[in-house]
């Protein structure tokens, strides 16, 4: 996993570093550099870079120097002069290299437009020549942050730039991944420039940290991981087939419904074991996990207390996720892992569902908490994991209960609840974004091909 610090964080490192302040520097421009000219700043091309008076600025006289002595024609717009030592060093050796300095002003032709003003250090009140150049159509490859962009929330308060890729040093930020920092950083580059350390406050989940079990070659159906979806009331049934099914295609080995629709659920899906909720309280200790809630109307909830009282792994979703539930869920040795959108978590947790409440919901209650949107937080009350993958194609009806049916398989399948959670959010995300290359997403369609991605 890669951590991702707190701006504040990264600032302390930045301040404890006792390196060469100039060849870190040196490096941070070079990346910069590289990163213009894998957008096309090569020979002849016309760039300009908008310099602050710090070191973000001290880093884009240097991007502006190389770039140089790559053939393209690069000029750097000072908002003020450098004020930063090292920052006025970097300037000088750009100037001796024939980089043309000049004052901000109107905004002029370019092929490229590097933002090396703030870093994400300035958030309101930008000077008006500032905020003409966010109107920009030219691409911007912003320095650390976008300007305009709050570096620890990801919040922008009035203006930011838009940038295609955004070049940070050392370590992911909290603004790159957190509220409208993916929507304006772009492409996010970690570059290595010397300057290591610092606690993370989350994690940013990758493929290696989303493991999918191997079955054995003895397994059974009924050893190769048991699901049952208890949901399904009437006018729902349809979300509880979409979590049966997902879980069956992610790789469980026998999926049941529990449901007081039985009948549809087979006629819609018979491949599906179904029964009734009492059957199912009766025949709990067939099964590895239990998924209560897709297609659970509140009439119903009174019926299945009794499975939460009696299953060994829950995963709450949909009419599941209520506080009376999760507290009969989490009661006793019961592992739970619950699955909120937004507006769930509020009224379940009394607060937004920011990286800090949902780390103490989850560490409160004892449970795996799977905060859904993009990106999707998943913490067990330790720090939160963060998953990227996927997309506004999975902004469509069902496609969460497909995301529980995969939970629930992996759960069974061997994993840890958090480990669950984690690679199922990583894979549903994936799929999401593999299906919507050819065709529109649709729960029904996504529930059968996350199947390409069970093993």
């Amino acid at each position: 996993m890669k951590p991702i610090l707190t701006a504040e964080e990264y600032r302390r490192v930045d301040q404890a570093y006792t390196g060469d302040m100039d060849q870190a520097m040196d490096r941070a421009g070079f990346a910069v550099a590289l990163a213009g000219a894998r957008v096309g700043a090569g020979y002849g091309k016309r760039v300009v870079v908008l310099a602050g008076p710090g070191n973000n600025g001290g880093d884009g006289y240097v991007a502006a120097r190389y770039l140089r002595r790559r053939g393209a024609a690069v000029e750097v717009h000072a908002l003020t002069a450098p004020r930063a030592p090292e920052a006025s060093r970097a300037a000088a050796l750009a100037r001796d290299r024939g980089v043309p300095i000049r004052d901000l002003a109107a905004v002029t032709d370019a092929d490229l437009v590097i933002d090396a003003l703030f870093g994400g250090g300035s958030r309101s009140g930008l000077p008006p020549e500032v905020v003409a150049w966010m109107s920009t159509n030219v691409p911007v490859l912003a320095v650390d942050y976008p300007t305009g962009l709050d570096p620890s929330t990801g919040d922008v308060d009035d203006r930011a730039f838009r940038a295609i890729e955004t070049v940070t040093f050392g370590a992911l930020k909290t603004g790159h991944v957190r509220g409208q920092g993916p929507d304006h950083c772009g492409r996010v580059t970690v570059a290595d420039i010397g300057i290591e350390g610092g606690e993370a406050s989350m994690w940013l989940a990758e493929e290696d940290d989303a493991p999918r079990p191997p079955r054995t070659r003895r397994a059974h159906k009924w050893s190769a991981g048991a699901v049952l979806v208890a949901g399904g009331s009437t006018g729902m049934v349809g979300a509880s087939v979409l979590a049966a099914r997902s879980a069956l295609h992610f790789g469980a080995g026998s999926v049941a419904v529990a449901s007081p629709r039985a009948d549809l659920v087979t006629a819609a899906a018979p491949e599906l074991l179904t029964m009734s909720f009492e059957e199912a309280e009766e025949r709990l200790d067939r099964f590895d996990v239990v998924i209560v809630g897709p297609g659970l109307d509140e009439n119903d909830r009174d019926a299945v207390m009794a499975i939460l009282g009696k299953a060994s792994r829950v995963l709450l979703d949909a009419g599941g996720i209520d506080a009376s539930m999760l507290d009969a869920a989490a009661e006793g040795p019961t592992e739970v892992v619950v699955t909120p959108h937004a507006a769930e978590f509020q009224r379940l947790a009394g607060v937004g569902g920011g990286a800090f409440s949902v780390r103490a919901h989850a560490h409160r209650k004892g449970v795996v908490v799977l905060l859904k949107g993009n990106p999707t937080l998943i913490s067990d009350g330790s720090e939160p994991i963060l998953v990227r993958t996927g997309g506004p194609e999975l902004a469509t009806i069902g496609t969460g209960d497909v995301l529980s049916g995969m939970i629930g398989a992996l759960w069974a399948r061997g994993l840890d609840a958090r480990s669950a959670a984690v690679s199922a959010a990583y894979w549903h995300g994936v799929a999401g974004a593999d299906l919507a290359k050819g065709a529109t997403v649709t729960a029904d369609a996504l529930a059968r091909h996350v199947g390409r991605f069970a093993w």
